[in-house]
């Protein structure tokens, strides 16, 4: 049995009794090796003790009460010697506001060592628990680590799993370890603390956020032909990484390079727009008018919708832009990335990895209410679009407002699963 005892100014003490032959174990190895391992995580030394059995409580050892110094106060923290956690780089200092003290904090199940897998993790330097050091780890995380250490259930699962992964070449095992484990775990993981739902506010501020962007395109929709291909990209453009937060920069005027429209020589295409994520890969963009006859032809050919001139040739431009970046490669990167350093995050770099295009153009509404494109057109108009879903995602103006409507409504539906639930009635 392990307990400890705070004794404020002087330090934290381990008391030990070991029962079935512990107690005589441990005054062995402290007569004769000078140190003894405790509840087999603890290491000791003799001079660690308060008090030493007399000759009396030596005849029975597993009732004598061992209290080892285990810790001295360090300012707002109690520092542990690492080598009372069989540490050899590290100290442990753990935080005088409210922590937990128990066997549990220190050894998970099986006797796995908290804190020497903690340490495996760092190359040197104390471990801080708590309280206000910049290093420290947080208690509520630190408490939180401890409960998911896998207890010993989860272990026979995952040893069982193993072998039966190594031997399964071999023989025909009888049960499916691995599914068992899966299971375990994912029940286990089930019963956990959920974590904390996000505030009301946050939510608001997202379905305001989501709303503005929806009501400015409407807005601007709703005065038909009177802005110009220009103004229009800007206006999408300021709202685009609100829309696609994967994209955190958007580059303009991307001069690159053609090695093949003139064997021989180098040609420079100008693509007006393109777009880099978080991880610096570029994808490429185009904004045009939303006009509602850009989409389909009005005459059908052998009753199929095809698409028209202007679509076409939208798609035909992206494709060769995408074609040119691709063939580019490495120098391009490296050009890209030092002409638009300072538009980038520092440090990241442009990559051009299996580039796509995003195509904005176009209705399927029209502008005084009603659809423009009948719903054969729409299912033959999705064929399109998945035709070239590989490289290209083709969205027209009200697509990208219906994605606005159904995101504000997925926020509102969270925003009211997270409020609160009201007392009862008295």
């Amino acid at each position: 049995m392990v307990e400890f005892e705070i004794v404020p100014h002087c330090g934290v003490f381990l008391h030990y009794q070991g029962d079935y032959g512990g107690g005589r174990f441990v005054w062995s190895q402290l007569i004769q090796n000078n140190e003894a391992t405790v509840s087999s995580v603890f290491q000791f030394r003799r001079n660690d003790l308060r008090v030493e059995p007399n000759e009396e409580e030596q005849a029975d050892l597993d009732s004598f009460d061992f209290a080892f110094s285990f810790a001295l106060p360090d300012g707002d923290y109690w520092r542990i010697e690492g080598r009372k956690l069989d540490l050899n780089d590290h100290d442990v200092l753990i935080t005088k506001q409210s922590f937990p003290w128990a066997r549990k904090m220190f050894a998970a199940y099986r006797n796995v060592s908290i804190f020497r897998r903690i340490a495996k993790l760092m190359a040197h330097g104390d471990i801080y628990i708590g309280g206000e050091h910049p290093g420290a780890i947080p208690l509520v995380l630190f408490e939180e680590m401890c409960k998911k250490f896998p207890n010993s259930t989860e272990l026979d699962h995952y040893a069982n799993a193993r072998v039966a992964a190594i031997v399964g070449d071999y023989l025909a095992p009888n049960h499916d370890l691995r599914n068992r484990f899966e299971a375990y775990v994912s029940k286990r993981k089930s019963r956990q603390t959920p974590a904390a739902p996000l505030p009301e506010l946050l939510y608001q501020n997202e379905i305001e956020k989501y709303a503005l962007i929806r009501d400015t395109i409407q807005a601007w929709l709703a005065e038909g032909a009177k802005r110009s291909e220009l103004d229009w990209q800007k206006m999408i453009l300021g709202f685009l990484p609100l829309i696609f937060p994967k994209y955190i920069a958007v580059l303009e005027n991307i001069h690159v390079d053609d090695f093949y429209s003139e064997p021989g020589s180098v040609k420079d295409r100008k693509l007006d727009l393109g777009l880099v994520d978080a991880n610096g890969h570029l994808d490429v963009i185009e904004i045009k008018r939303p006009f509602d006859d850009v989409l389909l032809r009005k005459v059908l050919y052998r009753d199929n919708h095809v698409p028209t001139g202007d679509l076409l040739g939208t798609i035909m431009q992206a494709e060769k832009y995408l074609f040119h970046l691709s063939k580019w490669g490495v120098a391009g990167e490296k050009k890209l990335t030092e002409r638009y350093a300072g538009q980038l995050p520092e440090g990241l770099t442009i990559k051009i990895t299996n580039p796509k295009a995003l195509l904005i153009l176009g209705r399927d509404q029209k502008p005084e209410g009603g659809q423009a494109v009948s719903p054969a057109g729409l299912f033959d108009f999705e064929i399109i679009k998945r035709k070239y879903a590989n490289m290209l995602d083709i969205i027209t103006y009200d697509d990208l407002l219906r994605r606005l409507d159904r995101v504000i409504a997925a926020l509102q539906c969270r925003a009211a699963h997270s409020k609160p639930a009201a007392p009862p009635p008295p």
